[in-house]
């Protein structure tokens, strides 16, 4: 079984028209998604760094969202034409690319000091 040194989800969850939050695949993220999976194939990196497709990842105000795992980078408001700037600085460069990063203190979730009961 192949083990992968890197996952990127891109999240593609549909929402009903007229939700407040919006939703990444109104705003383009089947584009982003496909234009990863091809692209990383291209570059040789089947195998080595899979490109996953996921419903809500609970960024809606980001969207389209992508996250890298392990190293957990959230990438947001992530376009076709930003996939090859993450590839080669992120993927190949080890760079995270800044100008697309989530700030920590704006991404949602619960609070790591706490905990649902």
């Amino acid at each position: 079984m192949a083990k992968f040194q890197l996952h990127l989800f891109t999240c593609v969850n549909t929402r009903e028209d007229g939700d407040a939050r919006g939703c990444c695949s109104a705003r383009g993220a089947g584009e982003v998604a496909t234009a990863l999976k091809r692209k990383l194939y291209a570059r040789g990196f089947k195998r080595v760094v899979r490109a996953n497709k996921c419903q809500c990842l609970d960024q809606c105000a980001f969207g389209p969202v992508v996250v890298v795992y392990p190293e957990g980078v959230w990438y947001g408001k992530v376009t076709p034409e930003d996939v090859d700037e993450i590839i080669e600085k992120h993927i190949e460069g080890g760079e995270v690319v800044e100008r697309l990063v989530i700030p920590e203190d704006q991404l949602t979730g619960l609070d790591h000091g706490t905990q649902n009961s």
